[in-house]
C-alpha cells in the first residue's frame, strides 16, 4: 500500500493522480494506523516548514513516519516534504524537522528572485543510483537544502542547492514531479519500481 500522508499542507490529489499515472495506486490518509501499515510513504507538502512540523506532531505522525524509515520501508518526500527530512530550516527557527537526513534548509540568496518558480535544470551527481535523470523539472520554493553527502542531484539558482537526496530507502526531491510532465512521471515510475524492490515492499 502506498500512503500519501495528509497533514493538511500539500497538493495531495495531484500527487495521487501522478502516482496512478505511473502505474500504482496511492491513497491519501491522515491516519496513524494507515501510515504504520503502509509499504511506501509519500510525504508531499506546500507551505511553511514550522507549520508543517506543528501539524505533523499534532496529528501524531512523526513517530510512525520515522519508524517507517527505520524499518527499511521506502519514503518519497516532495518539495516541503523533502525539506522536512532534514534537521531544521532557516524559515522556522526552533522547529525540529524529522532528522532523517543531517543538514539544514537555507533561504535562497537575496540576489535572485524569490520564490523560485518555474522550470530549471536538474543535474545528477555521480552517486545518483539512476533515479533522477538529467532534465528540466518544475520548482516552487523559497528555501532549499544545502548540499549534503546524500545529495544525488543539484540545481543552480543563485548558487547550487540540493535538488534531490537519497539515503537508503528514502528519496527526497525539491521539485514537483507531479507538475514536471513526462520527466516527472518517469521519475515517479522509476522511484516506485526501484525503491519498492530495494525495500522489499510491494506496490
Amino acid at each position: 500500500m502506498i500512503a500519501i500522508v495528509d497533514y493538511g499542507m500539500g497538493n495531495l490529489r495531484n500527487v495521487q493522480r501522478a502516482i496512478e499515472h505511473a502505474g500504482a495506486a496511492g491513497g491519501v490518509t491522515s491516519s496513524v494506523h494507515d501510515v504504520r501499515a503502509a509499504g511506501f510513504l509519500v510525504l508531499p507538502g506546500v507551505g511553511a516548514f514550522g507549520e508543517a512540523v506543528r501539524r505533523i506532531d499534532h496529528a501524531g505522525l512523526r513517530e510512525p513516519i520515522v519508524a517507517h524509515v527505520r524499518a527499511g520501508k521506502p519514503l518519497l518526500g516532495i518539495c516541503l516534504g523533502m525539506q522536512l527530512l532534514f534537521d531544521a530550516s532557516d524559515e522556522s527557527p526552533g522547529a525540529e524537522g524529522l532528522g532523517i537526513i543531517a543538514g539544514r534548509v537555507r533561504s535562497l540568496p537575496d540576489r535572485v528572485k524569490v520564490p523560485h518558480i518555474g522550470w530549471n535544470d536538474v543535474v545528477p551527481s555521480t552517486s545518483n543510483p539512476a533515479l533522477v535523470e538529467t532534465g528540466v523539472y518544475y520548482f516552487v520554493h523559497s528555501y532549499a537544502a544545502e548540499p549534503v553527502p546524500e545529495t544525488i542531484a543539484v540545481t543552480e539558482y543563485g548558487g547550487p542547492f540540493c535538488a534531490a537526496v537519497r539515503k537508503g530507502n528514502v528519496l527526497g526531491v525539491q521539485f514537483h514531479p507531479e507538475k514536471s510532465q513526462e520527466a516527472g512521471l518517469a521519475l515517479l515510475k522509476r522511484c516506485l519500481e526501484q525503491m519498492v524492490r530495494a525495500g522489499g515492499g510491494a506496490i
